[in-house]
């Protein structure tokens, strides 16, 4: 600053041109804000605000005399005769002015003949356009400024929080007497008009994951309308000079620790994006909390954004208690249903807690009194016995998410609901939900308790007292389990188990509730993502809910968590979708054997999910297999043995196969192009066949296995090959043998399910049998999707699913005639 007051003196003992001084002031000034992230590394919050605040006062202080010795040159008067004063107004009043904000600045005179007043101003202005700094500006005569002040609350607020910055000390004294004037104006209507603006902003900026630092829930303005009511009713400097017992000193640390936090975020936020900006999104959060010398990691990231929505609530909750004793005579009650503390002195927390959910019968606001009460009330270390019982009673309240608010505000939900305690304040960075996780969860139980699809709403009611304090609870605690290194949905299941048995739910409930956690986001997934008219879908997710009254709990569930997430999350189109899956999985109840079916392969997909093997393919592999239409697969195979047949169809190009002769001589194929099954069989029909699977796989990939009763010897292995290759030759036949089947061996469901028919068989074993039901099949274009075929003393136990492609059930009688022709 020194060598500019050089430069600056040397300039004028030149006589230089304004233009040129200007050009001087520029240059420091941009010097300055190139050195400011160094300043910012060793600086506190407000310090650093305290700083730039100064250091802007130095600039305009040197503009001042710049414009006072061009003005009267070696005749210059004292400054104090100069009927001109320099003031600082808003957060540049406040010494809060950040980086880059505008320097809010009004020049306040008195007309005096003599003085050249309004051309002294005009160069001071002109000075500071020229020199770079973001200005905003007023010029008042002194006698105007109450009539101003009335002319907007704006300018009334920046007013009464007015600094001397230079000039007359005489001009700035009659200021200061106006701005009395004008904090005494029409206090009830200031303070009504202020709390109006304040729940407007709150209606507009929420507490999101980008939460808007300045005007949003617990940001800059709500601490500053503290001040501001403060300035009015006491004319005090700062929020901790106000009477003890309105602001008590416990209560001012945290909330100063949490404004000097902020002070740090919103200078970073400045400086990460090199101009004024009060949201933090999501994109800015690396390089804020890297100037914040956090680790830049996923962790420390998601450290630095739970910090902040931490200190915006600590804001938020000591600045609504402060402003209800300042404005409780001046304040036009809203129509709200408030509830108060009992009059008896320092109720303890079960008390305040039960009377919570006394009045839960209805939705009611908790009142600042309420939140006081609930943060100095005593209460044990953790819950007792006695306050798990009240604490279970909240979620049988037809409005729970007014108590869960409540301790929310109160900074208590951590205590009250102690599985929830590491997911308080966490952030979510999946480009989806738009609220930390105890936000989103407050919000579905909103949303739970406030159903507007008529649909859903009937079912949700038809559901037990008990049932729906279950799903209540399940849908507050649903993503407890988020922030821990194994997957969310498990640990969500085990956190809910634990915490409804403290709350006394019945095990059925508990296991029902584990479930829903446990596949909480299945069904969106699925709505969302899959063909809602494949049977292997709809089988495959309605076997995670067995019973009609899971299938209601998870339809009502996923309804409140989508609607959670953020505004139009739920919309017309996929609730169209989820109601078609909903509807689907009803009429797969009807079928319990293949849901049962579907149950089990879902478990085994689990298991293969987990495998090592598994998770090293391609995404886009995993889901091949994942795909495979077959169950048998997934039911006779262990995921080693499912993983070794997949790779070996994913290398696959036209066909491959492999022969097993160790106990028995077991034959592997697998094909994309067409194979003469019926031929092989027929070749090697003096081998009795006692097992055969057949699966489809994926890119029109089928895979047989063959088990055959004996060994055979070496010499034959070779002639096998020769018959494994020819059987992809079309040209090739073998005579059929045909064997007598009987009408009664024969049961054919075409009702098995909607895409797939079935037929058992159960014969006794002959020669060429299977090789002639193949034959059969192949000529009239039936395709197997699964075949399992077992021979046990002399009889065949044969299975065959087969896909309704109109050639199987349209010609049923056809294919029963054809089967039972007799032996010529």
């Amino acid at each position: 600053m020194d060598n500019l007051k050089r430069e600056i003196e040397e300039l004028l003992y030149r006589n230089a041109p304004d233009f040129e001084i200007a050009k001087v002031f520029k240059k420091d000034i941009k010097t300055y804000f190139n050195t400011l992230e160094e300043t910012f590394a060793t600086s506190g919050g407000k310090d650093f605000l305290v700083k730039h605040t100064k250091k802007i006062d130095s600039i305009l202080q040197l503009i001042y005399k710049v414009a006072h010795r061009e003005m009267f040159g070696d005749y210059a008067p004292m400054k104090n005769a100069v009927p001109i004063a320099l003031v600082a107004l808003g957060s540049y009043g406040r010494e809060q002015l950040c980086v880059y904000s505008d320097i809010d600045l009004m020049i306040v005179y008195k007309d005096i003949p003599g003085y050249n007043t309004k051309e002294f101003i005009e160069k001071i202005l002109y000075i500071l356009w020229d020199s770079g700094l973001k200005l905003g500006h007023r010029v008042h005569e002194i006698s105007e400024l109450y009539e101003v002040s009335k002319t907007d609350i704006t300018i009334k607020t920046a007013m009464i929080e007015s600094r001397f910055i230079e000039g007359s000390h005489f001009v700035w004294t009659e200021t200061q007497n106006a701005i009395e004037r004008i904090r005494h104006d029409d206090i009830e209507g200031f303070i009504n008009a202020k709390l109006d603006e304040q729940r407007q902003k709150h209606h507009r900026y929420p507490l999101t994951m980008e939460p808007n630092l300045k005007e949003g829930v617990g940001g800059f303005r709500d601490a500053n309308l503290v001040y501001w009511i403060g300035k009015i009713l006491y004319n005090t400097d700062n929020i901790k000079s106000l009477p003890s017992d309105i602001v008590e000193e416990s209560d001012y640390k945290s909330f100063r620790v949490a404004l000097e936090f902020l002070f740090r975020v919103r200078s970073a936020l400045h400086l990460a994006t090199g101009k004024k900006e009060d949201k933090l999104r999501l994109d800015l959060i690396p390089r804020v909390s890297e100037l914040l010398g956090y680790p830049q990691t996923k962790e420390g990231h998601t450290k630095f954004a739970k910090k902040v929505t931490s200190s915006l609530k600590d804001i938020r909750l000591y600045s609504t208690i402060w402003l209800d004793i300042l404005t409780r005579e001046y304040r036009r009650e809203h129509d709200k249903r408030f509830i108060y503390p009992p009059q008896s002195k320092q109720p303890n927390f079960n008390t305040l807690l039960k009377q919570l959910c006394n009045h839960a019968k209805e939705p009611f606001y908790t009142h600042p009194t309420f939140l006081a009460a609930l943060i100095k009330a005593k209460r044990p270390e953790r819950p007792d016995k006695t306050l798990y019982k009240t604490i279970a009673s909240i979620f049988y309240q037809p409005h729970s998410y007014c108590i869960l608010t409540a301790l929310s505000y109160a900074r208590l939900l951590k205590y009250t609901i102690p599985p929830i305690k590491k997911v308080v304040d966490l952030p979510q960075f999946d480009g989806y939900h738009q609220y930390a996780v105890d936000i989103h969860s407050l919000r579905c139980v909103y949303h739970l308790e406030n159903i507007e699809d008529t649909m859903i709403r009937d079912l949700y009611e038809k559901l037990s007292k008990d049932e729906r304090a279950m799903l209540k609870l399940v849908t507050f605690l649903h993503d407890a389990g988020k922030g821990r290194k194994k997957d969310h949905h498990y640990v969500g299941a085990s956190l809910f188990r634990i915490f409804a048995k403290k709350l006394g739910f019945d095990d059925t409930f508990i296991a029902q509730g584990e479930r829903l956690i446990h596949y909480h986001t299945l069904m969106s997934n699925v709505a969302q993502r899959e063909d809602l008219y494949s049977e292997k879908v709809i089988m495959g997710f309605a076997s995670h809910f067995p019973s009609q009254k899971l299938l209601d709990m998870i339809y009502i569930l996923t309804y409140a968590d989508m609607n959670g997430v953020g505004d139009d999350i739920y919309n017309s189109f996929n609730a169209r979708l989820i109601r078609t899956l909903y509807h689907q999985s009803i009429e797969a109840l009807q079928s319990p054997a293949l849901l049962d079916e579907a149950a089990k392969r879902a478990k085994k997909e689990l298991s293969l999910k987990k495998h090592p093997q598994f998770k090293a393919l391609k995404k886009s592999q995993q889901k091949k297999i994942l795909q495979i239409p077959s169950n048998l697969l997934f039911l006779r195979y262990k995921p080693e043995r499912i993983l070794a047949i997949a790779k070996r169809a994913l290398e696959t190009e036209s066909y491959e196969y492999q022969i097993s002769n160790e106990n028995y001589l077991t034959i592997e194929i697998i094909r994309a192009d067409s194979i003469n099954l019926s031929f092989l069989l027929g070749k090697l029909s003096h081998l009795d066949v006692v097992n055969m699977d057949i699966c489809k796989l994926f890119d029109g990939l089928k895979y047989f296995k063959i088990d055959f009763a004996t060994q055979v010897g070496d010499d034959d292995i070779y002639a096998i090959e020769e018959i494994i290759t020819a059987s992809f030759d079309p040209t090739k036949k073998s005579l059929p043998y045909i064997p007598e089947i009987k009408k009664e061996d024969i049961d054919i469901d075409c009702d098995h399910s909607k895409t797939y028919a079935i037929m058992h068989l159960r014969s006794k074993n002959q020669r060429g049998l299977l090789a002639y039901i193949i034959d059969m099949f192949d000529e009239m274009g039936i395709d197997i999707v699964t075949a399992k075929v077992h021979t046990l003393k002399n009889r065949v136990r044969d299975m065959f699913l087969i896909e309704k492609n109109g050639n199987f059930c349209h010609n049923v009688e056809m294919i029963t005639d054809k089967l039972t022709r007799k032996k010529k």
